[in-house]
């Protein structure tokens, strides 16, 4: 195969990558498709089957070495969120009044959530609750 066709292949490879979201596979084909074309333009590559074998090589072993670690590393710079559990204890104001065994609304952190009593008692408008679970977007209060 000509050397720029493999240039080509490895282009198209790297960006089918970068356009879909995944696990980092296609990457390590892209890669050894554009290796592979340096060597055909210098002649080190050999016969068309012999350009398929290095082909076939790089692409896997370049896989198994290197996709766990760079998953690894990928992980490693994503920005670490709170989880929501964290905002048991914290200390919430009833927007609107939360009826016995109904809904209302609280402020938490500056955002609204749908509250509940844990006691099953009215919650007064005003009134500052503290956090006892968090079930989706409800906080379950408890009055301090």
């Amino acid at each position: 195969m000509a050397w720029w066709l493999w240039l080509l292949v490895g282009l198209a490879l790297l960006g089918i990558e970068m356009i879909t979201p995944g696990g980092f596979f296609t990457i390590f084909f892209g890669v050894a498709a554009l290796i592979v074309g340096v060597l055909t333009r210098f002649g080190l590559a050999g016969p068309a089957w012999m350009q398929w074998v290095w082909f076939s090589g790089l692409s896997v072993a370049s896989l198994l070495l290197f996709r766990k670690p760079l998953l690894a590393w990928m992980r490693s710079r994503e920005v670490k969120r709170p989880e929501v559990d964290s905002l048991i204890g914290e200390t919430a104001l009833i927007l609107e009044q939360v009826p016995a065994g109904g809904v209302g609304k609280a402020e938490l952190r500056g955002t609204s959530w749908s509250a509940r009593s844990v006691e099953g008692t009215a919650l007064a408008a005003g009134k500052r609750c503290s956090v006892q679970r968090v079930d989706g977007l409800t906080l379950w209060l408890k009055t301090d």
